[in-house]
């Protein structure tokens, strides 16, 4: 058997297959494209998920590939194994091959055969391959059994599994079929094999390949017109077997990390076997994370970012429970980077933003974390002085909002501890808030996506890149969720046409307006939107007449709004370019908006960017619109455009063939030059730049952590936002009496004066207030021979009013004083105390809790200082004339 590395496996796994007809394909984002049922890729098959299900054609029929996949959610969440188990992983490599409708059984198993005993040079002695048995609906596969024996394999080892182990299901419809696996044994006495072992918790039978085998249609078990293959190789897994050892964390996929974590700490490897679960932990997490950032995720409290902010603060938490006291995680990611930056270009293009991002992160977290334990601590002690051995749902939930606490880091915490924690009350809770969340949300209605998926219709052609107008025939109404055949004036529309030049709402370009005019009527259209693959949906209201299916009509789309649109798309991808020139290249596109009044864009970046920044950018893109540089595009395949260097959306899906619209600089000399823009995108643009005609930078904010957004305006919508601005520059002039070249001098002469008025005013008010305290310790009250100042002060805010307090407290010695103020139109109440007077019993907190409510209000605090606010301040007055009788009753004689 060969020794292999990680990266050697890789290459020849692809080689194999690249040379045998295989088209390589490379590894999509962690983010499925299009794909609401998952939050991340789980498996090599997702990215062909549409193409096994008929939804859409690839220009080759048979795939190779190494793609990133994340286990963390749904049935497929092996977060909680990562660390004591030795196999499992958030992250991981899935190798793959794919044929559809190509090659089957008589091909993929001997490929299977070839692989692993040739080229891999596994001992066939040491194979097992499973079958599916077969069951009431579907017979046993004895093909696949027999082609594993024709290949050479010992009929003993060749063995019949039922339902659980051996078919294979997408979903309640869809392909489906029997599986074949392949199993190695990795014991050292070759004489104890036995094949029992194979689907058992031995862990000497490792599982490292699957060939699925989809031949029936799910719902009515019946052949699929095309069969196909799916099969899957866990890289770290094969490298465990090809490298002889009894741990997926002890091949080369993770040596290199547990060293960084070593020389980090200052341990060594006996530390390590020691503590091993943590450590494989912080392993496993450095890797999810990395990619997971790498791919465009940030932390935050929803969704995908919650799972990165999960897995990131677990790994943080482990690596303290092995003696980590700083911020570490960084330095480990970046081992990681390092590893992998060679086979994923994307670590190593996005290194500065991933390790920012991750030390932003445990930063915060680290923060947060010794208030959090506190916290729990107090919660477990406090219960189990009860007599209780659970931490309550409530309190679990309210460690997560208020700390950042995961369920399951308080669930460690408290196992340690002897304690378990309600799991049923906190997600009785969670649910709680999401609820509340979607309360809170309004969603926009799109159109009704399920009537028009079951009406599966061709794909509408676009006509729009060329043209504003256009003919199309009527392919389906439908009104209300019925289809229609004809639709009359005043009927709220969804209409179909097999062509049209209306853009649908995509890749945050809005859609298009206009009208459709047919023989006997029009139909005004207020938004298209794409509700099925590739089917484009115009949304309206007949205006007259009507308006009939298999209809022709005259598609015209509102040319100025379209013109204001594309001005704003195209800048936008400018702003792309040249925020990655200015800021870094880690600032990819993470949402837009590409309205006809102005464009919004959202990019990652863990500050704000500086006025100076955004300059930079401004006189960048206007620089790129003088030289009116052609706005170029062309389809492609999707390999060939990234390999150009194209930019893709995290989270998009593509085909395999994809339109690449490339902006290029004419190289005019300028000094704010960018380098060429080129982008995956579909949308509609100018034909050259010089149309965008001016750019302006209007709003630049944070919309969450790691995120920044920028607003800005194209056009006539910059000369507007320009008039604007030397308008408000004139009023502001001409109210300081100053030209508008002169009004910043004459602002901040003025600002000057008001500042040194404001000096003077202080200084008039310090000699009034010491004025005031003089009078008042002129002639202090005495009540049971305690002496006892009442004032109402006026004074401008609770600081003053707390400062003029002390001074008669200072100066009075030992006594009681209670003032009165207004702020904002509501009574404040402050007494105070010195402290002598407490063994007398004086309290001030009980005297302005019984003061209180005679101005409306409520209020309490220490011995010695109390405070309380009211809203009836014409009554102070009366709160402080009963001031005397109250501490009188509070004197102890």
């Amino acid at each position: 058997m060969k020794k292999l590395t990680v990266a050697e496996i890789r290459r020849t796994y692809i080689d194999f297959f690249a040379a045998r007809g295989h088209t390589i394909v490379p590894s999509t984002s962690l983010l499925p494209g299009n794909d609401p049922t998952l939050l991340f890729v789980n498996s090599g098959m997702v990215p062909f998920k549409d193409t096994f299900l008929g939804l859409e054609q690839r220009p080759y029929n048979r795939a190779v590939t190494a793609q990133k996949c994340l286990r963390v959610s749904g049935k497929h969440n092996d977060l909680e194994e990562v660390g004591p188990s030795p196999r499992h992983h958030t992250f991981f490599e899935m190798l793959g091959n794919f044929s559809f409708g190509d090659y089957f059984k008589h091909e993929a198993i001997p490929f299977s055969w070839e692989l692993l005993t040739k080229e891999f040079g596994l001992p066939v002695e040491r194979l097992f391959f499973s079958y599916f048995q077969g069951n009431d609906r579907v017979p046993a596969d004895l093909e696949a059994r027999d082609l594993w024996i024709a290949q050479g394999a010992d009929p003993a080892r060749v063995l019949p599994f039922g339902e659980s182990e051996n078919f294979w299901v997408m979903g309640d419809t869809g392909p489906c079929g029997p599986c074949s696996e392949i199993t190695v044994y990795t014991g050292d006495d070759i004489n104890a094999i036995d094949p029992a072992g194979v689907n058992s918790d031995d862990p000497n039978y490792v599982e490292i390949w699957n060939n699925v085998f989809m031949q029936f249609e799910r719902s009515t078990m019946q052949p699929l017109p095309r069969r196909s293959v799916d099969t899957g190789m866990g890289l770290e897994r094969m490298a465990m077997v090809m490298q002889g050892v009894r741990s997926n964390y002890d091949t080369d996929a993770f040596v290199t990390i547990f060293e960084r974590i070593m020389a980090l700490l200052g341990s060594d490897e006996a530390h390590y076997r020691a503590h091993f679960a943590p450590y494989r932990a912080v392993a496993d997490h450095s890797r999810a994370v990395a990619f997971l950032i790498a791919d465009g995720v940030l932390p935050g409290n929803g969704g995908r970012s919650y799972v990165l902010r999960r897995i990131l603060r677990r790994a943080v938490y482990q690596g303290r429970s092995v003696g980590f006291e700083q911020p570490f995680f960084a330095q480990v990611v970046e081992r990681v980077i390092d590893d992998m930056g060679a086979a994923y270009p994307e670590l190593e293009a996005r290194r500065g933003f991933i390790l920012e991002t991750v030390d932003t992160e445990e930063q915060q977290f680290l923060r947060t974390l010794a208030g959090g334990l506190t916290r729990l601590g107090g919660i477990i002690a406090a219960t189990q002085q009860s007599g209780g051995q659970q931490v309550s749902g409530e309190d679990a939930f309210a460690l997560k909002d208020t700390y950042g606490f995961p369920l399951d880091l308080t669930q460690r915490i408290a196992v340690d501890a002897g304690m378990t924690v309600d799991e049923a009350g906190y997600d009785t809770r969670m649910a709680e808030q999401r609820a509340r969340g979607r309360e809170a949300t309004q969603f926009k209605r799109g159109a009704d996506a399920d009537a028009w998926s079951e009406l599966a219709l061709p794909p509408t052609r676009f006509l729009g890149y060329e043209a504003t107008s256009g003919q199309g025939n009527v392919a389906a109404l439908i009104v209300a969720g019925d289809t229609r055949s004809e639709v009359a004036a005043g009927e709220d529309v969804q209409i179909a046409l097999d062509a049209t030049p209306f853009y649908a709402e995509s890749g945050g370009q809005q859609g298009d307006t206009g009208v459709l005019v047919g023989s006997s009527g029009q139909v005004r259209i207020h938004d298209t939107q794409r509700p099925a693959p590739g089917l484009t949906v115009h949304y309206g209201v007949v205006e007259h007449g009507t308006l009939a299916r298999g209809e022709t009509v005259t598609a015209a789309v509102d040319a100025t709004r379209r013109a204001d649109i594309i001005r704003n798309h195209t800048a936008t991808h400018l702003l792309h370019r040249a925020l990655r020139d200015t800021v870094g290249e880690h600032a990819a596109q993470a949402g837009s908006l590409v309205a006809p009044a102005r464009l919004r864009f959202d990019f990652t970046h863990t500050r704000a960017v500086t006025p100076e920044q955004l300059r930079d950018v401004e006189r960048r893109i206007n620089a790129w619109i003088r030289t009116d540089a052609p706005v170029a595009w062309r389809e492609m395949p999707q390999q060939e455009a990234m390999e150009s260097g194209a930019t893709a959306l995290f989270g998009e899906k593509y085909g395999d063939v994809v339109r690449v619209v490339h902006i290029a600089r004419d190289g005019d000399g300028d000094t704010y030059a960018s380098r060429d823009s080129r982008e995956l995108c579909g949308g509609v643009h100018v034909a050259r730049t010089g149309a965008i005609g001016l750019f302006r930078i209007i709003g630049e904010t944070s919309v969450a952590a790691g995120i920044r957004r920028i607003e800005a305006v194209t056009g006539q919508g910059a000369e507007a936002w320009v008039d604007a601005q030397v308008g408000a520059l004139r009023d502001l002039a001409a109210k300081v009496g100053a030209t508008p070249a002169q009004a910043g001098e004459r602002v901040d002469a003025l600002l000057a004066e008001l500042k040194q008025a404001r000096r003077e005013i202080e200084t008039l008010r310090s000699a009034s207030a010491s004025g005031a305290v003089a009078a008042l310790l002129a002639s202090p009250q005495q009540v049971a021979g305690i002496a006892l100042i009442t004032a109402r002060i006026d004074v401008p805010d609770v600081a003053q009013l707390r400062e003029l307090g002390d001074k008669l407290r200072d100066g009075i010695g030992s006594g009681v004083i209670v003032l009165g103020a207004v702020f904002d139109g509501k009574a404040q109440l402050l007494a105070m105390a010195s402290k002598d007077l407490t063994t007398r019993g004086v309290h001030a907190g009980n005297l302005v809790k019984a003061l209180a409510p005679l101005v409306g209000g409520s209020g309490g605090g220490r011995p010695d200082m109390a405070q309380a606010g009211g809203r009836d301040p014409e009554r102070i007055e009366a709160a402080l004339a009963a001031v005397p009788g109250l501490l009188a009753g509070q004197i102890n004689e």
